[in-house]
């Protein structure tokens, strides 16, 4: 009893030093320690910095008080025994519980001088170090009780589950908004027909990760876990990566300006940076290209957007471009009903546009026919192998030839001449 008084005494000495250490205010809202977290709030809102500095002041003395309550009941568990001893840690638990009530309300008065100005940093120090639970390894059995009675607190562990409760369920919360705010995008750019396939899963992952990501600093909260430090610890992070990732961001930007122009789709056959292959997949800094032969080929985006880009399969339609020669004495109007007549008969040759079929060039071995019909872009190769086979086979039949260069060899013999 007379311990408790003598807390008392020194609590009001430490509130008087404090209210003259600030001139004529006085410190209130550390005169109910019990005061509600949102009242607290209201009522430190509208003083000035000094006036907040001798709250938070206030509320650290009686902190400190609480510590000296604290240690004095952790130095007397270590003679006592039996009933004494689950006296003083229940005694001991009740006290922390009060402690952490009293950190709550200090911290909303270190928050309010803060946003004024003031310094803090040693207020904090003080906190941390005064307020860390330390396991006494001589003393199992005080620690254990100690834990237990922690545990079944409203202050410790029921409050630590409920934080626990909380941020799960602000995971879940967020997790699901982000797939109902994804699926939003999704279908609103889904209406806007130039809107590429790439951008689309851009924009919806994009939106989809940063929602759930400021989820996650919310449910942080919860937890009593200071998200100040955290924000500022990941915008330096940040400068520091985009320092050493200059190159790799060059293909971000790259990445951009593919999807904001779209050369080209997923599923499209193109031609980049010297390489033809069907795009495959597209990050923000490559794009994946898979050749005819089934080999993978990631290619940074840079180089993409800095060179010329060929889309083969960008359109509906493509013409395919042949050549067949025939000998200089067949007969040109009987080879070119033969090349109509192939073609025609080709079922994926389009009727529209017209296909071209007309004498091009008169080389050196033979006399060259240039035949160009229009197909869908997907048929583009078995036109071409299926043209290309049945001409050969209508050539021969109709005793066309299909000359290859030759050479003539003149000798000359030179008598010889005499001594």
């Amino acid at each position: 009893m007379f311990r408790r008084s003598l807390a008392a005494v020194a609590a009001v000495v430490l509130l008087v030093f404090s209210a003259v250490a600030q001139g004529d205010y006085v410190a209130q809202t550390a005169g109910n320690p019990a005061v509600e977290v949102e009242v607290l709030k209201l009522r430190l809102k509208p003083l000035q910095k000094d006036q907040v500095q001798a709250e938070a002041d206030a509320w650290l003395a009686l902190l400190a008080v609480k510590n000296g309550e604290i240690s004095a009941q952790q130095i007397a568990m270590r003679t006592a025994e039996g009933d004494a001893r689950t006296a003083l840690s229940t005694q001991l638990a009740e006290n922390t519980a009060a402690q952490t009530r009293l950190v709550d309300r200090l911290n909303l008065a270190l928050v309010a001088l803060a946003e004024r100005g003031g310094e803090i940093e040693a207020y904090q120090k003080y906190v941390s170090a005064s307020t860390t639970f330390q396991i006494q390894t001589d003393d199992l059995k005080g620690t254990l009780d100690f834990v237990t009675n922690w545990v079944v607190s409203p202050e410790g562990g029921i409050r630590l589950g409920l934080n626990v409760v909380k941020f799960l369920l602000m995971l879940i919360a967020f997790k699901v908004l982000a797939a109902i705010l994804a699926g939003i995008v999704e279908k609103a750019l889904s209406r806007m027909r130039r809107t590429s396939e790439l951008l689309r899963d851009f924009f919806v992952n994009t939106v989809r990760k940063l929602t759930f990501f400021i989820g996650l600093v919310v449910a942080l909260s919860q937890l009593g876990i200071d998200i100040g430090p955290f924000i500022a610890a990941i915008g330096a992070a940040g400068f520091v990566i985009g320092f050493a990732l200059q190159g790799t961001l060059s293909n971000f930007a790259a990445g951009i300006m593919i999807l904001v122009y779209r050369p080209y789709d997923i599923g499209q056959v193109v031609t980049v940076a010297g390489t033809t292959g069907k795009v495959d997949e597209m990050s923000l800094v490559s794009t994946t290209l898979r050749l005819a032969d089934n080999q993978t080929v990631v290619v940074p985006n840079n180089s993409i957007w800095g060179g010329v880009i060929t889309n083969i399969t960008g359109q509906a339609t493509r013409r395919v471009d042949m050549k067949f020669g025939c000998g200089y004495g067949d007969d040109l109007k009987k080879v070119q009903r033969v090349l109509e007549e192939v073609v025609k008969a080709h079922p994926k040759v389009l009727a529209e546009p017209e296909t071209v079929i007309k004498l091009g060039e008169l080389g050196d071995s033979s006399v060259n026919f240039l035949v160009r019909p229009w197909v869908r872009s997907e048929d583009y190769w078995d036109v071409l192998w299926d043209i290309t086979r049945a001409v050969k086979e209508r050539f021969d039949a109709e005793g066309l030839s299909i000359p290859f260069p030759q050479r003539d060899v003149h000798l000359h013999q030179i008598a010889p001449t005499s001594a």
